[in-house]
């Protein structure tokens, strides 16, 4: 997949198929407008092109961090993505102005893809339905998806976000239609477990929404290998450190990754933190989590 950071940039493609949208956590209901203009773009001989944009308009959380949403975007088949700053720049631009000057003058669209709650141009007064009444004027086609509901309550990033949150992470990954997961950078940190025996990659994530503190079952891709492992998100209360730490033990795995970019996909919560009266009781409890943690993924996969 291209990516451009500025429309620019972007390379004028036969017949480009837009789907359009913030894409936070590209969940199911993004995936319909996304594989939707993947398929068209097959069936027209055209691109498909994602334009995005980076930060949230909204100043929201993200599910996903940009470099993880492009990395989900890619194994979906796109051919191109459009990344612009959202700065305040940006926000004055009218909603005729971005048709105009983006979509058509920079992209050249032919077929734009969009949900039905999606907003664009200065003060969000661009709509769905504004973009159908500019066909005509602009020789493009629109394409406007309503939004999907599961167990009759709509499919939102912030729905996600909150269930991501509160540790629901069954039913956010039914809505993402693949695990809950973090992408982020391995890092050097004081890896508590690691002075134990059981060494452990700290992961900064990007600023990404974090599964509630605790212990977990989960696997690692790294490039394009997976291995299994269990995750610790969490303070360390027995030894008092106090910041918020993601660390990943791999198991089977004694490669050198500091710098690496990795995606932790987590698959079931084994407990929530504890503190522990002594380093003896917590390198005790570690070993039954891994334990438990080879059990819940050896069932799994």
């Amino acid at each position: 997949m291209k990516i451009f950071f500025w429309p620019g940039a972007v390379k004028r493609y036969k017949g480009p198929v837009v789907a359009l949208g913030v894409f936070d956590g590209v969940h199911a209901g993004h995936g319909r407008v996304l594989l939707g203009a993947v398929k068209k773009a097959k069936e027209t001989g055209g691109k498909s092109v994602v334009v995005t944009f980076f930060p949230h308009p909204r100043k929201q959380e993200s599910i996903y961090s940009l470099p993880h949403r492009l990395r989900i975007l890619d194994s979906l088949g796109i051919d191109a993505c459009v990344v612009i700053k959202f700065n305040r720049s940006f926000a004055r631009l009218s909603a005729v102005d971005f048709i105009s000057r983006i979509l058509v003058k920079k992209i050249g669209a032919s077929y734009i893809y969009v949900g039905e709650n999606f907003r664009f141009g200065k003060g969000a007064s661009g709509t769905a339905a504004f973009l159908k009444k500019c066909q005509g004027r602009f020789g493009f086609s629109v394409k406007v998806f309503k939004t999907v509901k599961s167990g009759g309550k709509l499919i939102s990033s912030t729905h996600i976000r909150a269930l991501i949150k509160q540790g629901s992470l069954f039913q956010a990954s039914r809505l993402l239609t693949r695990p809950v997961s973090v992408f982020g950078t391995v890092v050097k940190g004081v890896s508590v477990a690691g002075g134990m025996g059981y060494p452990t990659a700290n992961v900064d994530p990007h600023h990404e929404v974090l599964p509630p503190c605790g212990i977990y079952a989960v696997t690692v891709c790294i490039g394009d290998r997976t291995f299994k492992g269990a995750c610790y998100i969490g303070s360390s209360p027995t030894f008092s450190l106090n910041s918020k730490r993601v660390e990943v033990h791999i198991f089977d795995f004694d490669k050198n990754i500091y710098g690496k970019e990795i995606e932790i996909r987590f698959i079931k919560k084994i407990r929530d933190e504890a503190r522990f009266s002594s380093k003896a009781l917590l390198a005790a409890r570690i070993k039954k989590d891994i334990k438990a943690a080879k059990i819940i993924l050896s069932r799994h996969f």
